[in-house]
Parts: C-alpha cells; sequence; structure tokens
C-alpha cells in the first residue's frame, strides 16, 4: 500500500530531491509551493501521511501554517528550515511539529527520518527498495578501480574519486563545492564547472556499458547524487 507524503517546499530543486528520495523508498509525493494550498490538501479527503513543511513559505510562515493544521489535524509534521537557532526549533516543536530538518541535508536522511515517524503513529508503510543502481558497481578502492555491470570502467583519476564519493554515499546529495573539496583538493584552481564536465564524461562511459540507465542523477541548484532506484 502506497503512503502520500505532501511536500510544502517553494524551491523547486528541494523539493524535487526529497520527492526522487521518497518514490525511491516507495512513498508517494505529492508537491505544493504555497502554504494555503498545503492547507486546502490536508482539508481534502485524500490527506497525506506526513506533511513535509518549509518554515520560509512566500504567502506565511510555515510556522503559521502548522498552527493552523494543528486546529483541524493531527497529521505529523517535519519542518524544513535554512535556520539552526535553538529558539526556532524549539517553537517549531512547541506549536506540533515532530521534528526539524536543518538544510543542507541529506534526503536519505529525511526519508529515514519519515520512516520513524510514521512507525511510532501506527502507519502502515512500504518496504523500503534495495537499492538496484548501486548493486549494479562493484568499487575496489585497494585496486583504485570501479566495475559497472561486472565490467572495468576506464576511468582517470579525478573520473574515479569522483564516481567513488558518489558510491560511498549513494542516495546523498553531494555539492560541487564538497566535490571540489573531497576530490580537487590538491587542485585549488580548478574551478567548479569541472565538476560538470567530469560528471558528463563519466555517463558517457556508463551508457556504453548500459545505455539503458543514467544512475547519476542532477539536482539543479544543489549536486549530484547516485540514484538508488
Amino acid at each position: 500500500m502506497t503512503r502520500t507524503i505532501l511536500i510544502v517546499e517553494d524551491e523547486q530543486a528541494i523539493a524535487d530531491s526529497i520527492a526522487y528520495a521518497l518514490r525511491t523508498d516507495g512513498f508517494t509525493p505529492r508537491h505544493v509551493m504555497l502554504g494555503e494550498q498545503a492547507l486546502a490538501v490536508l482539508r481534502s479527503a485524500d490527506a497525506p501521511q506526513l506533511v513535509v513543511l518549509d518554515i520560509g513559505l512566500p504567502d506565511m510562515s510555515g510556522l503559521e501554517a502548522c498552527r493552523r493544521l494543528r486546529q483541524f489535524s493531527d497529521v505529523p509534521v517535519i519542518f524544513l528550515t535554512a535556520r539552526s537557532d535553538e529558539i526556532d526549533r524549539i517553537v517549531g516543536l512547541e506549536i506540533g511539529a515532530d521534528d526539524y530538518v536543518t538544510k543542507p541535508f541529506s534526503p536519505r536522511e529525511l526519508v529515514a527520518r519519515i520512516r520513524v515517524i510514521l512507525r511510532r503513529a501506527g502507519v502502515a508503510q512500504p518496504p523500503p527498495t534495495a537499492p538496484a543502481d548501486a548493486a549494479r558497481f562493484e568499487l575496489r578502492a585497494l585496486e583504485a578501480r570501479v566495475l559497472f555491470h561486472g565490467q572495468p570502467l576506464e576511468l582517470t583519476r579525478y573520473e574515479y574519486l569522483l564516481l567513488k564519493n558518489l558510491l560511498e554515499h549513494p542516495g546523498h546529495v553531494l555539492s560541487r563545492a564538497q566535490l571540489m573539496e573531497r576530490v580537487w583538493s590538491g587542485a585549488p584552481d580548478t574551478l567548479e564547472r569541472t565538476v560538470d564536465a567530469h560528471v558528463k564524461s563519466l555517463r558517457a562511459k556508463l551508457r556504453a556499458i548500459d545505455a539503458d540507465i543514467d544512475p547519476i542523477q542532477t539536482h539543479r541548484g544543489l549536486g549530484y547524487s547516485l540514484a538508488l532506484a
């Protein structure tokens, strides 16, 4: 049985990354950008089982949306915000939120928190899916090489390090800055667009083996991740 999660977030790239992680884990995401839209959905007959609610919405604050929501519903709420001050977390929890996630965050960790909250609430959940794309890879770190579908990839040094970092954090969105720091730490003059160029070349080598999938996902405005499905 599918379970619907409402994403209330006005940044499309962030909403897309959350929706992708939810679908990968068997949930059905639904996205709106405004607090009023969210309240209308929550009053409807097909209300979601949990709400991921951004505090900084264009029409009202997430705090106000949660206050109004609590007048007619006890659906679990996870706040999503760029603010990390303790007072904000306390206020959010006091008005009825179940959890509080600070940006930047891992979509996979967010989904794990959603599962915990739904389990506590006694809501039946879809079974977690296996990391299908990650299983197609074999990382041989001692040999500094990667196999894809059992075939060794002919990678440059930076292509290998880039793919290695993605493989070590499946499902996590790694920003260009994070990848620059981890892969090109010894090349301080390298530009961030180098990451895009290496991702492009990696994709070409992966598609030469399997043209039907693209395991490296682009999250606009955020970075890249290795898909889990």
